[in-house]
């Protein structure tokens, strides 16, 4: 895990103000809250790719979970015979 690097979880919309001017938002969930904040131009790229870190982290883990379910399935077929 620690290979994968600084994540969190979320997704970028680009917002436009009333005034027409443009900026990024993060919207998230993360212990059952929702929460929203700015994100600068400057950290985007940073943000982004910590975002698609917690997507790919999040794949492995229900793969991990689904191959721990089979291997569970297959040793308690082995031990009841």
């Amino acid at each position: 895990m620690y290979e994968l690097g600084d994540m969190r979880p979320g997704s970028l919309t680009k917002q436009i103000r009333s005034w027409g001017k443009e900026y990024w938002q993060i919207s998230y969930t993360h212990r059952g809250r929702g929460r929203t904040g700015y994100v600068s131009d400057k950290n985007y790229e940073k943000i982004k790719t910590e975002i698609e870190t917690h997507r790919i982290f999040k794949e492995l883990s229900k793969k991990l979970i689904d191959l721990s379910i089979e291997y569970a399935k297959l040793t308690d077929k082995e031990n009841d015979s």
